[in-house]
């Protein structure tokens, strides 16, 4: 029998994606909830109760209500929103970082998404704090440059169809240094001191390039960018959908790499004193609905690629 599988908030950006992605497939059965009715709780409950998998393309608090809407031991959930990401019991949807984790997502009945931009800031901060190399009070600074489709519907409808002068060059905002994302990150690294987070919008449709800026004697053991670039290259290389590119950066990183695509691409830059690790992935691919399909996948027990290549 075929797994049934609805999307709660199938308008929303992550949400079309998704239902791009599984609707083309023959071995699972997609369940669909009639236009009219996609805001009725109780057409939306009998739908997330029939399904084996739900995926949550909602805001925080719809996607709980969402979830205390389920009545039975078996439909188990993936959430795209933040709601859940830093909540002990649901499994945190990054395979690549350890084999532990992956185990988790294939048992879990709960699985949080991973966000865009901590998935570029993890995926080069993890295996170094994991490896003794970074230390948890390391005083780390990241930059993200994110293409407007990050910003779903309303930010896609503002660039393409009521853009103002500004909007033409790259846009630095949550100023506040309190961006949505930054719990998960300090939460599944374990930094023990909030990063100086910084994200940038510009016109371009998607792709992001997520940067950590490193100060190597504040390392462990002093290691040079070849150093780091040799441990990341080996943390990741049975990996699939995330790589390190083999030699340290040169001229220039489009931001814009990997779009379409389920691929993330670490690349380590600099020299001996200073280093800068750039993770580059399609923020509505591997930063959303293309790691929402692996960990569906891997909970299926189906190839974790399935869809994706």
């Amino acid at each position: 029998m075929k797994p049934k599988i609805f999307i709660d908030g199938r308008e929303g950006t992550t949400g079309l994606q998704l239902f791009d992605r599984l609707g083309r497939r023959s071995d699972i059965e997609m369940l669909l909830i009639e236009e009219q009715k996609r805001k009725d709780a109780s057409a939306r409950k009998k739908m997330i109760n029939e399904a084996d998998i739900v995926f949550l393309c909602l805001p925080d608090e719809a996607s709980k209500e969402s979830v205390s809407l389920i009545e039975n031991e078996k439909t188990r959930v993936i959430d795209a929103s933040t709601a859940h990401r830093t909540d002990p019991d649901w499994a945190y949807g990054f395979p690549e970082l350890s084999k532990k984790r992956r185990e988790e997502i294939a048992k879990a009945r709960w699985v949080a998404n991973p966000g865009c931009h901590s998935t570029g800031i993890i995926a080069a901060a993890y295996p170094l704090i994991e490896l003794g190399i970074m230390p948890c009070d390391y005083p780390l600074t990241c930059t993200s440059l994110t293409g407007y489709s990050g910003g779903g519907k309303t930010m896609i409808h503002a660039y393409e169809s009521s853009k103002t002068p500004e909007m033409s060059a790259p846009r630095i905002y949550g100023l506040e240094l309190r961006h949505k994302h930054l719990p998960e990150i300090i939460s599944v690294t374990g930094l023990s001191r909030p990063p100086v987070f910084c994200p940038i919008v510009d016109d371009y449709y998607c792709g992001i390039a997520a940067t950590i800026a490193l100060h190597n004697d504040l390392l462990d053991g002093i290691p040079s960018a070849s150093d780091i670039l040799r441990e990341l290259s080996n943390y990741y290389a049975e990996e699939r959908f995330v790589t390190v590119a083999p030699e340290l950066g040169s001229g220039m990183l489009e931001s814009s790499w990997g779009a379409g695509t389920n691929m993330l691409e670490l690349t380590v830059s600099g020299n001996a004193e200073l280093t800068i690790v750039t993770a580059r992935l399609d923020n509505l691919g591997k930063g959303a609905s293309g790691a929402a399909v692996q960990n569906m996948n891997i909970m299926l027990g189906m190839d974790e690629g399935k869809g994706l290549e």
